[in-house]
């Protein structure tokens, strides 16, 4: 395999004539980005099928609708905590040791879960499936940022967009069918076998690729990285969670608890962070740093990551308030509203490596203007919905909001990282998926809340109650299109970088 230009990725011009692309990826390179590749959709696969599963966990465990929450809440609390901490990792261990431990944290917690007795080990083990979950995405995109040569990221990229767009939409639809035939055990079952295989395949096949930094940890980084991203995603979960009962006074009380609790978490979180960044910009000086800054000095990083982060807010609210648009207005059940965003779904996994070859061959704008334009569009005709708006339309629609966003993710994740110099390549990666974490709990946070909120308000002025669920739907697609429209600028500045411009290609794409 060609050697790959260790210097900075910004060291050829634009404007300047690029180089005949002739390097390939290695067969040892390319079945460890296959294996990651699929470890890391085995993971992701696993996040999103509890939510389908928390009437049924209510039920069989004895829990409130508030306790079922935090088998969400805690996974998604870890992620937050862990993933920023993976820049670090990445740079201090071995791509197998890595491998190794992610897989060997997400079996472990799979098989606690499978065999949990009671709700506090259920909540345990979701909490070590998060801790390996979160290490798969940084190591997958820094393998490839590190093993694939710049003209050929396009496409591995696109298999990336695949992992991280197809894997949570296919999770509700699984578990709905799971549930709707046996039992939330099952949900376990069937992703442990094929978890242990991964680890077993991959700790034989997967070598070592980049170099390590002998840097020590900071552990006051880790403590105030915990204590910001955990704390603003712990306050964003508060917004608009369940009530504690029928009795108005202890809603009302519950209500009031949960606020403040917000309020204190969402403080907590916004002065760690600051403190956190402030120590980063201390240490980075010597090369110290967790979580290293020095990425967003790269504007084309730094507004790549910004148009990911919107468009997260609006992939996580939609797959999350469409479904209980389609169940509590339209009454489907769980199995036939995950149907219904199955073919968009599918789309974007049949899409994915397609688009990364157009990526390879045009670049950014072909993809992420049409792609950021369908998914406005879409956005904005979800603010239409009624209690009558049927169901093959609302197929066609998620179909065409995926297939955009599969435009737009492939561009985003490989221009973001592939501003950057190589040896920030595990910085970036971490960074773009705590943005992914932080933007996909604001958008379910936001977009619930002010459904739940509208929906109340049209009931209490008198509005039947599927026309209701309806008003509250079309409140919540409107804040989600309104929040995404300085898109429309940003999907032109964004450009390909200058080292993956390939022979042939125009300047400036």
């Amino acid at each position: 395999m060609a050697s790959v230009d260790t210097g900075t990725a910004s060291s050829q011009t634009p404007d300047s004539p690029a180089p005949a692309p002739t390097a390939t990826v290695g067969v040892k390179e390319n079945r460890v980005i296959w294996l990651l590749l699929a470890a890391a959709f085995v993971a992701i696969l696993n996040e999103t099928t509890m939510g389908v599963a928390i009437p049924h966990l209510m039920g069989d465990l004895g829990i409130t609708a508030v306790q079922a929450q935090w088998l969400t809440t805690a996974f998604m609390l870890t992620m937050a905590v862990v993933i920023p901490t993976t820049g670090f990792l990445l740079n201090r261990f071995t791509t197998r040791a890595m491998f190794a431990t992610a897989m060997g944290l997400f079996s472990t917690g799979t098989l606690v879960a499978l065999i949990a007795p009671g709700f506090e080990v259920l909540v345990a083990a979701r909490v070590i499936q998060a801790s390996g979950t979160a290490i798969m995405m940084p190591l997958l995109m820094t393998t490839i940022m590190s093993a694939v040569p710049p003209h050929l990221r396009g496409r591995m990229m696109g298999r990336v967009s695949v992992v991280i767009s197809l894997a949570p939409a296919i999770g509700p639809t699984m578990a709905g069918v799971l549930l709707d035939t046996l039992n939330w055990r099952w949900i376990f079952a069937i992703v442990l076998p094929i978890a242990i295989v991964a680890l077993v395949v991959g700790v034989r096949w997967i070598h070592n690729l980049g170099e390590r930094s002998d840097a020590p940890i900071d552990v006051m980084s880790v403590i105030l990285s915990a204590l910001g991203f955990g704390g603003i995603v712990f306050g964003l979960s508060q917004i608009g969670g369940h009530d504690a009962g029928v009795d108005a006074a202890a809603a009302a009380a519950a209500a009031d608890v949960q606020r403040l609790t917000m309020i204190v978490a969402l403080s907590i979180g916004v002065v760690a962070l600051g403190l956190f960044v402030w120590r980063q910009l201390i240490l980075q000086k010597v090369d110290d740093a967790l979580l290293d800054l020095r990425i967003f000095r790269s504007a084309n990083f730094s507004l790549s990551v910004a148009h990911f982060a919107v468009m997260s807010l609006a992939f996580f609210g939609t797959l999350t308030a469409l479904p209980l648009y389609l169940q509590g207005t339209l009454k489907l059940s769980a199995t036939d509203s995950g149907l219904v965003v199955l073919p968009g779904a599918l789309a974007m996994g049949f899409l994915g490596p397609v688009i990364g070859r157009i990526y390879d061959r045009w670049g950014t704008r072909v993809l992420l203007v049409p792609g950021t334009v369908v998914v406005l569009a879409i956005l904005w005709w979800f603010t239409t919905l009624t209690e009558m708006t049927p169901i093959w339309a609302l197929v066609v629609a998620q179909t065409l909001l995926s297939i955009g966003l599969a435009m737009s993710f492939t561009p985003l994740f490989t221009a973001s990282l592939g501003s950057l110099e190589p040896r920030f390549y595990s910085y970036g990666s971490a960074t773009v998926s705590t943005v992914q974490q932080v933007a996909g709990a604001a958008g379910v946070a936001l977009l619930i809340a002010v459904m739940t909120s509208a929906s109340a308000a049209a009931s209490a002025s008198g509005v039947a109650g599927p026309a209701a669920g309806a008003a509250g739907a079309r409140a919540a697609f409107l804040l989600a299109a309104i929040i995404g429209m300085p898109l429309l600028i940003s999907a032109f500045l964004i450009r390909k970088p200058a080292d993956q411009i390939g022979a042939g290609m125009p300047a400036g794409h």
